[in-house]
This record gives C-alpha cells, structure tokens and sequence, in this order.
C-alpha cells in the first residue's frame, strides 16, 4: 500500500514533504468521536439482530422444503397403493414418487416397516433428521450442515404422516436441491437484511444524531468557550425537560457561578494588592512613630511618661496586624524543607520570641529525651510562637485569676509518637476559649481576644500544618486550650 502511494505520488509530482501530508491525512485512524462510534454501534447491534433473526427463518425453510418432500411423497405413495394391484407398473410407481424428489420411501404402521420405494445405491449413508422430536439446537444447526456439507450429502427424514395412517413415514431425499434452494434463500435473506439494516440504522442514528448528539455537540462547545474566555456571552439553555435539558441548565448555572467567583476573585486580587502597598507605607509610617516614641522616652513631662505606654501598645498592635495582614495575603507559603527538628530547641527559641519566662507565664516541657519531628524549621518556629503567644495573652488578660496570679501561669507542651506521625500538643491554664468560637477559630480574622487580636495566627498556623501533610486542631477548650499538632514521620 505504501509503495503504491508513493507511485502516485511521484507521477503526481508531489514533493516529499506534501506527499507525507497527504499521507497523514489518508491514513485510517480509528473513530474517536462520539457520533462515529454511536453509528459503528448502530451497525454493529442492528447487523446482530438480523442475524438473530437469520437463523431461526433459515431453519423455518429449511424444515419446510423437508416437509414439501414428505407430503409429495405421501401423497404419490396413497395414489400408487389406491390402485388395483399392477395396475400401475414398477417403473411408473418409481416415477410417480420420484416426481416429489425423493429416491426412496418407507412407511412403518403398528411396528412394520414397508418399503414403498427401493433407495438406490448411496456413495454415503443418508443422516437421519427426525421432525418428530423437538430438537430447537438441530433445527437450527441443521441447515448450516447442508450447506456446507458434502456435495453426495443425502437426508433420512422421519416424520408423522398427514394423509394416511401409521406410525410414520421415512423417505430419503439428496442434500444438493435443498443446498441450492437453501444458499438462494440465504443471499436474498442476507440482502433484504442488509437493506432493513441499513435503513433502522440510519433512522436509528439519525435519531440519535437529533435528540443526543446535536445537543452534546451544543454542551460541548458552550464549555470549549468558557473555558477559552469565561466572559464570552453564554447560549441559552435549550426548553427541553429531559436529562440533556437539566444538563445544559445545570451548566449555564455552574458557568455562571463559577464567572461571578472570578469576577470576586479579581476584585479580590486587585483588593489585596491595594491593602498590600497600604500595609508597607502604613508600616514605614509606623517605624517612624514607634522611633518618635523612643525619642519620647527620654523626656522629663510627667504627661508624656503616663501616655506613652500606651503609645507603645498601640504602635505594637498595629505593626502586628500589619504584619499579620502582609503574611496573610501571600499568595501560597513555600513548601516546607523538612528536616530533623529536636522539639526541645525549636520550643526553647519560640518561647523566647513568644515572651514566655519564669517570672509570668513559663513553659513546662514533658518531652521524651531528644524528641524530634519532621518540618521544616522556620515554619515549625512561626507555628508554635502563634500558640505560644496566644495562650500568654489569654493568660495575661484572665480576669478572673486571683490577684497574686495576675499574670501569672504556665504553657504545657507534650508530645509522642503514633505510627507515621508525630503529636505535639500545646496546653495552657488560661480561661479557655468561649463555645461560641470555638468551631469558628480557625477561619481568619476570627478571634478570642477582644482588642488586640487580628485573627490570622491561627489561620496561618493551621495551614502551614497541611502543608506538612499534617493537622493542627483544638481538643479542649475549658479549662484551659489544649491543641493539638499532627506531624507526618
């Protein structure tokens, strides 16, 4: 085939590289649309039902030619025996019952079995049909046996006569005419087949073609354009009430949903890249307040000593939740490096940079010797100096602690090991966390503090847990918070 093409192509003067492309483009390819493999199925099962039906007509002729045989010989064999006797000569009674094509007839009454018409002799022992018994795998086998079986093939039906009495009567006939008939009757079959095929398929296509694939193509290329541009303007969904119709509302609602969230997303990004330059001048102009302050620090007005500690605490509040905000607002945290973390340095630096020390609210460690985790270091630090800082604070601002323990208390760290993880668990003697906030902690700007409290440590501190392929949750929540920090080995 190849080098035929390639002749053609050279008496074509087609050059190398158009002949290669009118090569691709010739080359069968297996069907890959929807609607080119619905019409191979449509063929397929269309051509599978008419064999169905095939078989059993090709068995309905073919015992039928049989029994034309038996009755033609029946009848021949009552007209030969009505006679007187010889009034009909041998040889006129042989034609009389060659005439129905049969070369020899038995009949077999009350057990007897008599000979009407000698059988010549056979190149090959004739094989028995009997239509008396209710054989519906031989009735169907039966015919592809005469036609593809051996042209000296003769035939020995038995059957129940109609015309005269007796057990039944046998006649042995040749395989050939009813081979000839039976191939005749098969190709008009196969044609008629064929033609009622390709006409149910075709309808059965188009149908198909009308109510299922005009509607998928439509489906198709309304999302092939949303996703190309999701602003282009929608169709509209057809009125059809069957599953097609629900599909294509289903999806103009989906499409229209998912355009609004990105029109909000946009406005979001353009939001955030707002309160980004915002956050950076408010934290230069924050610098220069908290460098004001200092300088205020050193003056003698007894006002100015009474004001500025709170100056500070408002400065520091705001350059937290400025920085809070900026860390926030990335757009992803960088994956975690993870290495060999001994828990005991890791508490020890967060601790410090949380405020914690023995004369307030210290931290009581109940570690295993040399515990360590998996993590990335400067992420496992930002995790536990959130919940360091904010059990000091929340212990820091009890007010229902004694007056000798104002202030005063401890953060309680454990931890152990499970099988393919590490738990690490932060708990504090604080007045706990409200049940009202307690499902919604997590989600930012959600906060138990009430002034200075942005809502983001948390928030940023859960995710940097799942980027560990681990989990930061809270387990108590009276008494005290306890949370708990799940850590992949």
């Amino acid at each position: 085939m190849s080098a035929l093409f390639d002749r053609i192509a050279g008496r074509l003067g087609l050059s190398p590289e158009a002949a290669e492309t009118w090569r691709e483009r010739l080359r069968p390819r297996a069907p890959d649309g929807l609607s080119a493999r619905l019409l191979l199925l449509t063929v397929a099962f269309t051509l599978a039902v008419e064999a169905v039906i095939l078989a059993p007509n090709l068995a309905a002729f073919h015992e039928r030619w049989l029994r034309d045989r038996l009755q033609a010989a029946e009848l021949a064999s009552v007209g030969v025996e009505a006679l007187p006797y010889s009034a009909v000569e041998d040889d006129t009674a042989a034609e009389l019952m060659r005439i129905g094509g049969v070369q020899a007839v038995a009949l077999t009454e009350q057990g007897v079995r008599r000979l009407l018409l000698q059988a010549p002799n056979l190149p090959r022992a004739p094989e028995l049909i009997d239509l008396r018994r209710e054989n519906t795998w031989a009735r169907l086998t039966d015919p592809w046996r005469t036609l593809f079986g051996h042209p000296d093939r003769s035939l020995r039906v038995q059957a129940k006569p109609r015309y005269r009495s007796g057990d039944f009567i046998e006649i042995v006939t040749p395989a050939q005419p009813l081979k000839i008939e039976l191939r005749a009757f098969l190709l008009n079959s196969l044609l008629v087949s064929l033609l009622v095929s390709a006409t149910a398929g075709a309808l059965l296509y188009g149908g198909l073609a009308l109510l299922v694939l005009r509607p998928l193509r439509r489906v198709t290329r309304s999302m092939e354009r949303f996703a190309a541009d999701p602003e282009s303007d929608p169709e509209t969904p057809s009125d059809r009430h069957d599953e097609i119709g629900r599909v294509e509302r289903e999806l103009a609602r989906m499409q229209d949903e998912v355009r609004q969230s990105l029109r909000s997303r946009a406005r979001l990004v353009a939001l955030g890249e707002a309160v980004a330059k915002i956050n950076h001048d408010l934290r230069n102009m924050l610098t220069s307040a908290q460098m004001a302050s200092e300088r205020l620090a050193t003056s003698a007005d007894p006002q100015v000593a009474k004001a500025l500690p709170r100056l500070e605490r408002a400065l520091s509040r705001a350059a937290a939740l400025s920085r809070n905000v900026l860390e926030y607002g990335k757009s992803e945290e960088p994956a975690p490096q993870k290495t060999r973390v001994v828990l005991t340095q890791a508490l020890t630096l967060a601790a410090e940079d949380a405020g914690l020390d023995a004369e307030g609210v210290r931290l009581i460690k109940q570690l295993p010797p040399r515990f360590a985790v998996q993590a990335d270091p400067d992420q496992l630090y930002r995790i536990l100096v959130n919940l360091m800082r904010n059990a000091r604070q929340a212990i820091e601002a009890d007010p229902a602690r004694p007056a000798e323990r104002r202030g005063k208390g401890a953060i309680t760290v454990s931890a152990f090991g499970e099988t393919g993880a590490s738990v690490v668990r932060i708990a504090d003697d604080g007045p706990g966390i409200p049940p009202r906030l307690a499902e919604r902690l997590f989600e930012p700007f959600v906060s138990s503090k009430s002034s200075d409290g942005t809502g983001l440590g948390l928030t940023i501190s859960r995710e940097l847990a799942a980027l560990h392929g681990g989990d930061l949750r809270l387990v108590a929540s009276e008494g005290g918070a306890t949370f708990e920090l799940r850590l992949p080995d």
